[in-house]
């Protein structure tokens, strides 16, 4: 998974996006809920999922943990009244990693697995009632299913290496392995590659190796947007953004720059990709930037009043854009 060797903090952001952050100080211990607005960040805990309103640039406190949120993935359900990620829980290990849900006002949180294994990076099916999860069980990361209520766990699909950076829509499920992306159906089966991309595997510098990494499908299932690391000799790796048909033909890209950059997620509408920045030549910056799905029109819309210490991470459209 595409990390940019990142610390800590979560943001939730929705036009409303929704965003997970991080904030270096507060001292909380148990989870607070806020829904103040104001052209501040509300703080409690070090770890916050978040609202803003594209709109006003106003931010609102949904959830907040000292516990350590898993940075690379948050997702909302298609009645947009649930929230899933993963939060460190009894511990601090990779193995206290636990999927959790919450009720998109930060009400009614639950746990959804509760294992002695490394559980992460969770997607809803479209109709809400599984959520696909990695789960480092053996030797490395396998996808499993689970149905929202906890029940029924079982393993999807293991590919014999890592498989990680999973994401639901439409009738296929996409993911990485051998630093490529792949579609399946999901049953888990006719698993095919649909990127290839050149010298994948060669390492540099950075914390991965060359490849593709976080796919994330359209909500009509249609495309795929992905960060490519190109530059292994940057020390946080040199991405850009390329976007493909879910059949593996017309691979596009859509960015040239070259920074430290992933975990895309598309509008509904389909005609606009956010995504986070965490860092330019360099220099770390943790910052949320819109593009349309064709790459023009690329700008940072993370709000200017954020102190310097609370850093976005994933981030994701609310279904009314």
């Amino acid at each position: 998974m595409a990390n940019f060797q990142i610390n800590r903090y979560i943001m939730f952001i929705s036009i409303i996006l929704l965003t997970i952050c991080w904030a270096a100080s507060a001292g909380c211990t148990d989870p607070v809920f806020k829904t103040t607005q104001s052209n501040t960040v509300p703080r409690d805990g070090d770890w916050g999922i978040y609202r803003l309103d594209l709109n006003n640039l106003k931010t609102n406190l949904i959830y907040s943990t000292s516990s350590e949120i898993q940075s690379s993935a948050l997702r909302l359900n298609s009645r947009e009244d649930r929230l899933i990620f993963a939060q460190k829980t009894d511990g601090t290990d990779d193995n206290n990693y636990e999927i959790f849900s919450t009720g998109i006002d930060g009400n009614n949180l639950t746990r959804i697995t509760n294992n002695t294994y490394w559980d992460l990076y969770p997607a809803w099916s479209p109709d809400g009632r599984h959520i696909a999860y990695l789960s480092k069980r053996e030797k490395d990361l396998d996808i499993y299913l689970v149905d929202f209520d906890g029940t029924n766990e079982r393993r999807l699909y293991d590919s014999g290496s890592n498989d990680a950076d999973i994401d639901w829509a439409g009738n296929g499920i996409v993911f990485t392995s051998q630093f490529a992306v792949w579609r399946m159906n999901v049953d888990g089966t006719q698993t095919t590659r649909i990127t290839n991309p050149a010298g994948s595997g060669e390492w540099g510098k950075a914390n991965l190796p060359k490849g593709d990494y976080d796919p994330r499908l359209s909500h009509d299932g249609k495309k795929v947007v992905f960060e490519r690391l190109e530059d292994v000799n940057a020390t946080n790796g040199g991405y850009n953004f390329f976007v493909i048909n879910i059949d593996g033909t017309d691979e596009t890209r859509l960015t040239e720059n070259g920074y430290s950059q992933g975990l895309a997620s598309w509008s509904h509408s389909g005609d606009k990709i956010v995504y986070i920045i965490a860092a330019i030549n360099g220099e770390g910056k943790y910052d949320i930037y819109m593009m349309n799905a064709d790459g023009t029109d690329n700008r940072n819309i993370t709000p200017s009043y954020l102190a310097t210490d609370v850093l976005c991470y994933a981030t994701i459209s609310s279904t009314d854009d």
